[in-house]
């Protein structure tokens, strides 16, 4: 066989399928050794085959492999958004102005951070948040994010829970917090309520049909979600949050299964610290609605008849 078309037909062959090549040298292989067991071929036969078998070889250990992918283009990201945009485009498209996105990819940084391989560059933090903020503030799907920042559409799906992951690691415990107590408890009596350290209340976070019980997270208001319960401040700031519990499951379950019940039962959420309406000696309480359980430290609205 010509040199030249042997070449050609084994680069072809190795760019194809690892697998393919690994069959067909099996083959040549097997084929020389019954040609040798059988004795009834002439030595050029043999000689030939050997021979094609060794170039085979030395081909393919001189094909430099690649890993394929798709054409991509990311000019609108590098040259544009991060190069041209003002604050006022930041807020509209990622909710935050450019410094607070550098800030946040500095918090994520050790989290999100990844080396280079000798197949390609891995994606920039700055990237990676902003792919994960983009997919959370937009109704765009994996495909329209993917092909906005020239990845693919997988990457997208990881990309988003691993910036997910590393905020709730990294600056939830930071950010959802009691701070002041005694700010807390002011704030809530100039409303009105005395000694009142919080409301807490459950709100439906929509969620796409799961494949598995599907049925268990459709709410009483016919769509599929998950309970996010939250606990704000006078100013409505988040001071505890706990999620992740099917739509259809009542907030009264939810809310004896949380940390923040347990904690506030054992008297270690607050500090000690009792004022005294009539003859009753108050702790600090939280407000619910009718939903939740009357605890000497949580206060709900009277459901019975009133007389005057």
């Amino acid at each position: 066989m010509d040199p030249q078309v042997l070449n050609a037909l084994v680069m072809t062959i190795a760019s194809t399928s690892l697998r393919t090549v690994d069959l067909i040298l099996r083959l040549l292989n097997m084929r020389v050794t019954d040609i040798e067991e059988r004795d009834d071929g002439t030595e050029s036969h043999q000689y030939a085959d050997s021979t094609m078998l060794v170039a085979i070889t030395d081909v393919l250990c001189s094909v430099d492999r690649r890993v394929w992918a798709r054409e991509t283009s990311t000019e609108w990201w590098d040259h544009i958004v991060l190069q041209s945009w003002d604050d006022e485009q930041w807020l509209q498209n990622f909710r935050m102005r450019k410094a607070t996105f550098m800030g946040l990819c500095d918090d994520l940084a050790p989290n999100l951070r990844r080396m280079n391989t000798r197949f390609r560059d891995a994606l920039s933090v700055e990237k990676r948040v902003a792919i994960a903020i983009w997919k959370l503030a937009t109704p765009d799907c994996f495909r329209s994010v993917a092909n906005q920042f020239g990845v693919g559409k997988s990457t997208v799906g990881m990309v988003l829970m691993q910036v997910c992951r590393a905020i709730n690691r990294t600056l939830t415990r930071r950010t959802v917090t009691l701070g002041n107590v005694q700010d807390i408890l002011d704030g809530f009596a100039e409303m009105g309520f005395p000694n009142c350290g919080g409301a807490v209340d459950g709100t439906h976070i929509p969620i796409i049909s799961p494949p598995h019980l599907a049925s268990e997270y459709i709410n009483r208001k016919g769509y599929f979600s998950v309970v996010l319960q939250a606990l704000v401040d006078h100013r409505g700031h988040f001071t505890d949050i706990y999620s992740g519990w099917p739509g259809k499951v009542h907030d009264a379950r939810i809310f004896r299964n949380s940390a923040l019940f347990r904690r506030l039962r054992a008297g270690t959420f607050f500090p000690d610290h009792k004022i005294t309406l009539g003859e009753v000696e108050m702790p600090i309480v939280i407000l619910g609605d009718p939903a939740y359980p009357l605890m000497p430290w949580l206060m709900k609205p009277y459901t019975g008849k009133l007389d005057r």
